[in-house]
């Protein structure tokens, strides 16, 4: 009974119920939905990380100076008061200290650095290696990030340690020497990418730019076929927060030394605004690209980018309380790998090189500008800490501020850590039973080894080969008790690639 003619009938005529399998044609459909929200759940969480480095950035510049000449003031005059505290300086002072004395040592050694003999030294070599030396500069600037705040912290640990304690360190002068020489290595780092990226703006026929703005798009092929978990994705998040934030100020140098050359004509402005937004343009394409197609496959809810704002605005309300342990600054140079001296040093040199002040006018055009940048900084942390306050109510995350977990030192167990907690961290308990600290305590990732277990990807990259074989036994073992890291955990993370569990 078959013939040509049924069969090509029967193609023509032949029906099916996409109901019988409504389940996947409804979980494609929600994968359609949840691509389309990506771009808006991720500038949301983008705007707010970038005003929280606008804030730390800020800081540098407006209240820094006034912490440390306060700090100073207090030293010189402490014997007016007489020692009744065994502190000469608390320890939030000492660190304001020597983040000044950082900055202003950097900044004097930059001056050594010439711009201009940078600048014709790399506008001389070829495309392609210019292509290749921008690339060589982004990985060292992750590698550098990734160490200098471990560096910091070390500093301002050592520096303020509780003196009954045994001392296991080399000393505070030592660090601080290292410190310097991050701060200022790292601020000749950002300089060779700004002097490459000003290059690639006044190149006649733009090829440069052209190439640079295509590897922001290779960015996509490292990225999307890899495994990624929300840990995962939190901390490429951070990592996107940051390099976007550091490039905007980037491309604030460019135009400053661009608009000085010109003798501050307002009309080059408007020739350097197509490059600045096709920059800035490719620069969220990309990332839009990249968060839509992993989401999509590894089945990651575009909610998940609410749930990172509120970690990050856990951070500045828990920096907000009496017993924070660390400056914000410092906390969101943590999470995000975004550290503000560096690119501090830079900007000041930069602007101090390319404005002349010179007579009574200016010098009050400059107070003036001052005060406006402490008016931005106050209302630009007045607005972030309603925010931050409104996401942590929304995320239900209220208790962990009252209830923050003990950090546990490393080599003990949890139950000793608990029992010895007091003597090792200084707590003390007023008549309401609450608690503060009193002594800075150490910089540890802040998890209870009983509850939490470093996940595998963490154990990979913090572990010799050789030990592999026993942290995946002893993951296995502890398996049945473990739980998945939580977000307001991570407070060190790979700034320098995406970590694959």
């Amino acid at each position: 009974d078959l013939s040509l003619l049924r069969f090509i009938s029967a193609e023509l005529t032949r029906g099916y119920f996409l109901e019988h399998n409504e389940a996947k044609y409804t979980e494609r459909r929600e994968r359609v939905y949840t691509c389309m929200r990506i771009p808006k759940e991720l500038e949301k969480l983008m705007f707010f990380g970038i005003f929280l480095c606008l804030d730390a950035f800020l800081y540098v510049f407006t209240l820094l100076p006034l912490r440390v000449f306060l700090a100073m003031f207090r030293f010189i005059t402490l014997p007016c008061y007489g020692l009744r505290d065994r502190r000469l300086l608390q320890p939030a002072q000492v660190c304001d200290i020597l983040k000044g004395v950082i900055l202003v040592i950097c900044y004097f050694m930059m001056h050594y650095v010439d711009y201009s003999m940078m600048y014709h030294l790399i506008r001389g070599q070829s495309v392609i290696k210019l292509y290749i030396i921008y690339n060589m500069l982004e990985v060292a600037d992750r590698l550098i990030s990734s160490f200098g705040q471990d560096i910091l912290d070390a500093l301002y640990w050592t520096a303020t340690e509780p003196k009954e304690r045994k001392r296991a360190h080399i000393g505070v002068i030592p660090h601080f020497f290292m410190a310097v020489l991050y701060v200022f290595l790292h601020a000749i780092l950002i300089m060779v990418q700004a002097t490459t990226l000003n290059v690639a703006f006044n190149s006649h026929n733009k090829s440069l730019l052209t190439i640079m703005m295509s590897n922001n798009f290779v960015e996509i092929k490292g990225s999307v076929f890899k495994k990624f978990e929300k840990n995962n994705l939190f901390q490429m998040s951070n990592s996107d927060i940051k390099e976007r934030f550091t490039n905007y100020v980037l491309l604030l140098i460019v135009c400053l030394r661009n608009m000085e050359q010109f003798s501050w004509n307002p009309d080059h402005l408007w020739v350097l605004f197509p490059d600045v937004c096709m920059v800035v343009a490719s620069e969220i394409a990309v990332d839009i690209v990249k968060h839509a197609f992993i989401t999509k496959f590894n089945d990651i809810t575009a909610d998940v980018y609410s749930e990172y704002r509120a970690s990050l605005a856990f951070d500045l309300v828990s920096s907000r309380q009496k017993n924070a342990y660390t400056d914000y600054s410092d906390s969101v140079s943590r999470r995000m790998g975004f550290i503000p001296l560096p690119l501090a040093v830079l900007l000041i040199r930069v602007v101090t090189s390319s404005i002349k002040v010179q007579g009574v006018l200016a010098y009050v055009c400059v107070v003036l500008f001052y005060c406006g940048l402490i008016s931005l900084k106050v209302l630009n942390s007045i607005v972030l800490l309603g925010k931050s306050c409104q996401y942590v109510k929304e995320a239900k995350m209220e208790e962990k501020l009252f209830n923050p977990v003990m950090t546990a030192t490393p080599g003990k167990p949890a139950g000793k850590q608990q029992s010895t907690f007091k003597s090792t961290q200084g707590i003390s308990t007023d008549e309401n039973g609450s608690t503060s600290v009193t002594n800075q305590p150490v910089h540890q990732k802040e998890n209870t080894p009983s509850l939490l277990v470093t996940s595998n990807s963490d154990q990979f990259l913090t572990t010799p080969d050789g030990e592999e074989k026993d942290i995946s036994q002893d993951s296995s073992e502890l398996k049945h008790r473990s739980a998945k890291k939580d977000l307001l955990e991570i407070d060190r993370f790979t700034i320098c690639g995406n970590r694959i569990d």
